[in-house]
């Protein structure tokens, strides 16, 4: 596996990525940034110039092409790994190429806490105890038979009280994000219209809300598909599509769920009433 992850370089930063085809890389968007141009390393010790094709900050995953071809291409697996399989992460962290560390799947459908509040969505990812440090960003994630079940993405530093928190975008999102990607330059997803934040104590007092848990709405973009289906700031969404919202996190992975142009009931708290509404789920870039 170790010939099909690279060494993502640019100006301030290093990270890894993983031979998707024959002259193509796949890593994390926040990698490559703004670059248009990276340098890429390889296991063998050679370097080769990729240019960046696309990027998409939703999923945060981007496309380089590499000057350098015939690159091996491993298997991708493309349904889920089960929670307690072997798991091992391959990357350059802190700059050391190609290191391998192992573990399990510790979960899956996970989201960062607090990692939507501004407008990130780092949700419906693999959860794994394989050590993830800086520079792991964009690398392998394999089974035990060294097929790739995840591109890596972040980790909970230990600063944050964590222990071997690392979590990973799955095959299936990147195999269809970045087919888009190559296809029409970008990557199209479900979209709903409003900005949100999370139900702190302190806003369901002030707004006598009657549950714990939600998406506080703090803004509803004009003509969106919220705006039509009569969302208002302040509303508290706790359900989408049937499925329970108890987090901002919960609604970016609902509606990652569902798909654009389709008809679906949310649920929100206003004034102390719980208010079904019908909202077509409408589609933008990432």
């Amino acid at each position: 596996m170790g010939p099909s992850v690279v060494t993502i370089q640019l100006d301030g930063g290093v990270g890894s990525g993983v031979v998707l085809r024959p002259d193509i890389i796949v890593t994390n968007a926040h990698v490559v940034g703004r670059a248009r141009e990276v340098t890429i390393g390889f296991a063998d010790g050679v370097s080769a110039t990729g240019r960046v094709l696309a990027t998409d900050d939703v999923t945060d995953l981007a496309v380089v092409r590499s000057e350098r071809g015939d690159l091996p291409v491993p298997e991708y697996r493309s349904d889920l790994p089960r929670p307690g399989e072997i798991a091992i992460a391959i990357g350059s962290p802190l700059g050391f190429e190609n290191t391998a560390t192992a573990g399990i799947i510790s979960g899956l459908n996970r989201n960062i806490p607090d990692s939507a509040v501004e407008g990130s969505s780092l949700v419906d990812l693999i959860q794994t105890d394989a050590s993830i440090s800086p520079g792991n960003s964009g690398g392998a994630l394999l089974d035990s038979e060294g097929r790739v079940v995840g591109i890596n993405e972040a980790y909970i530093p230990p600063t944050a009280g964590a222990v071997s928190l690392g979590f990973a975008i799955p095959t299936s999102t990147v195999l269809d994000v970045t087919e888009q990607l190559l296809t029409d330059g970008r990557a199209t997803h479900s979209f709903l219209g409003v900005s949100t934040s999370r139900l702190t104590p302190a806003i369901r007092q002030e707004l006598r809300v009657p549950v714990e848990n939600g998406a506080l709405v703090r803004g509803v973009e004009r003509g969106s598909p919220a705006a039509a289906a009569g969302v208002r700031p302040g509303d508290v969404i706790v359900e989408l599509g049937g499925e329970r919202v108890e987090s901002v996190e919960d609604l970016l992975g609902a509606l990652r769920r569902t798909a654009p142009d389709s008809r679906q009931p949310l649920v929100v708290m206003r004034g102390g009433q719980r208010v079904t509404l019908d909202v077509t789920i409408g589609s933008r870039g990432g």
